[in-house]
């Protein structure tokens, strides 16, 4: 297929958010959410005193970890109601690697990671955004191989008409046998 230019194999760094917002582990979660609000995020990426990602925290966490609580978003530290380890995937891997890994986790999004640096984050609605693109895809290839089979098979199994080979015969029905056109009653007495 890539000598058509149809690439068949989307890959998770196509459809990644990138660059990534961090915060520290000891930021307020009430300093969270309000990034999240002035950079339009659904998660924020937490990381170490060392700047290495250690955990998530997404609109759902601060909903139940923080609000249905009833707690003080000021008080609260990120580390705290962070989601971790942060599960990565890299960004060489498919779209249903991520997907399968996110369905078998039930998680909505992933670090990317390359080299041991985060370098992205890959959400389910980031996957479902490419779904009608890998959809066509796939409709594509499908065509394009079913149109190639059926040229093949046509080639193979088309009668000639003409003069067997062996007997001299005309026929209407010739199928090519060891390079020879052969009649039906030629082919029958060259397998028997």
């Amino acid at each position: 297929m890539s000598d058509i230019g149809l690439r068949t194999r989307m890959v998770v760094k196509d459809v990644m958010s990138s660059p990534v917002v961090k915060l520290g582990e000891d930021e307020t979660s009430n300093k969270v959410a309000t990034l999240m609000d002035e950079n339009d995020l659904g998660c924020v990426i937490i990381s170490n005193k060392a700047g290495k990602p250690v955990g998530i925290i997404t609109e759902r966490d601060l909903v139940i970890r923080v609000l249905a609580r009833n707690l003080m978003p000021d008080a609260i530290k990120a580390k705290e109601i962070m989601t971790s380890p942060l599960v990565t995937i890299q960004p060489e891997a498919t779209i249903s690697e991520a997907a399968r890994r996110m369905s078998r986790l039930d998680i909505r999004r992933l670090g990317v990671v390359y080299k041991d640096n985060l370098v992205g984050v890959i959400s389910s609605r980031d996957i479902l955004g490419v779904m009608p693109e890998l959809i066509e895809i796939i409709q594509e290839r499908t065509r394009l191989e079913d149109a190639a089979q059926a040229e093949e098979t046509e080639d193979e199994e088309k009668p000639l008409s003409g003069y067997c080979d062996r007997c001299g015969v005309f026929s209407e029905n010739l199928k090519t046998v060891d390079g020879q056109n052969l009649c039906e009653d030629c082919r029958i007495e060259i397998e028997t």
